[in-house]
């Protein structure tokens, strides 16, 4: 259980919207807030229903961040045991997505074209043509074969990405910006249980970390090409970072209280921002970008600036 509170804007998260249409799924969040953590088995038997039923559901409530699970062990192996996401959700119109996009600079950055880096093995990078390079071997993220990236991984470090400040050139004041990215964990192999801390950076200043549940391989990504092998990474989280003026978000969580101003963005001509796992994180447990042609997104590094 935690206390923390979440800021949906509806049009956006319609996936949540439909996570809640469900009398069986409030009454799984209900039970997980007012009762704590429970397996699959427990919430079944607590609400009187089928365990396929209660799987189900559960599995519609994680998929849309509502709830998030742990492996632990159990007497006869393994158990998955769910978790409340939030303690409150609150629903905001104040700042409807139809007007943001209506009035939204958007630019879009290949994944390869970073401007500097600093990484650690396990590392590499794909085309959806091939790997790039040579595997683990961070002096590859020089190759200018990297302009074709739709995939990157690392254990630790980041890479960085400079923006064009259009602002400046169109001569407007900016309300918010948004980075969109597909981002998992890097385990060798595959892990759903995987937790890394990935952290944010515009213009030098530390916007705040999210905590990647895992690194997926469950099923190949929705865009990720059949040659690379089912045993690697396939898909991420397609995650929305917004800092305005009353401070920095993930997918509608605040995060910190960097806003807007702090970033000085009528200094710069340009929007840095760099991404990434630091070596003395809690859990440092890699990172994973997905770009055009990987994944289940097909994008690559998205700028969106609210004017």
């Amino acid at each position: 259980m935690t206390g923390k509170v979440l800021v949906i804007d509806p049009i956006e998260r319609q996936d949540l919207i439909k996570g809640l249409a469900s009398d069986v799924r409030v009454m799984m969040l209900k039970l997980l807030r007012s009762s704590g953590p429970k397996n699959v088995n427990e919430i079944a038997e607590e609400l009187s229903l089928p365990q396929s039923t209660a799987s189900i559901n559960l599995k519609v409530l994680e998929d849309c961040g509502l709830i998030y699970t742990e492996g632990q062990r159990a007497k006869k192996g393994s158990q998955k045991v769910c978790y409340s996401a939030f303690q409150e959700i609150l629903i905001s119109f104040s700042e409807p997505a139809v007007d943001r996009l209506a009035d939204a600079i958007e630019v879009s950055m290949p994944l390869g074209l970073y401007t500097q880096f600093e990484v650690t093995g396990p590392c590499g990078m794909c085309s959806k043509d091939g790997v790039i390079g040579l595997l683990d071997v961070p002096d590859t993220f020089l190759d200018p074969d990297r302009m074709k990236a739709g995939l990157l991984w690392f254990n630790t470090g980041f890479v960085e990405y400079q923006f064009p400040n259009n602002t400046l050139l169109k001569k407007v004041r900016p309300k918010a910006i948004e980075f969109s990215m597909e981002l998992s964990s890097e385990v060798p192999g595959t892990s759903a249980n995987w937790p890394s801390d990935i952290f944010l950076q515009v213009n030098g200043i530390e916007i705040g970390t999210w905590t990647s549940p895992g690194d997926y391989g469950d099923k190949r990504g929705i865009f990720t090409p059949d040659w690379w092998k089912l045993a690697g990474s396939q898909y991420g989280k397609l995650k929305n970072w917004r800092i305005n003026g009353q401070g920095s978000f993930v997918d509608g969580v605040k995060i910190s209280n960097i806003n807007l101003g702090d970033l000085g963005l009528d200094k710069h001509r340009s929007i840095r921002l760099r991404v990434g796992v630091k070596d003395g994180a809690e859990h440092p447990g890699g990172i994973n970008i997905f770009g055009n042609g990987f994944g289940n997104y097909d994008q690559d590094i998205v700028l969106r600036i609210q004017v």
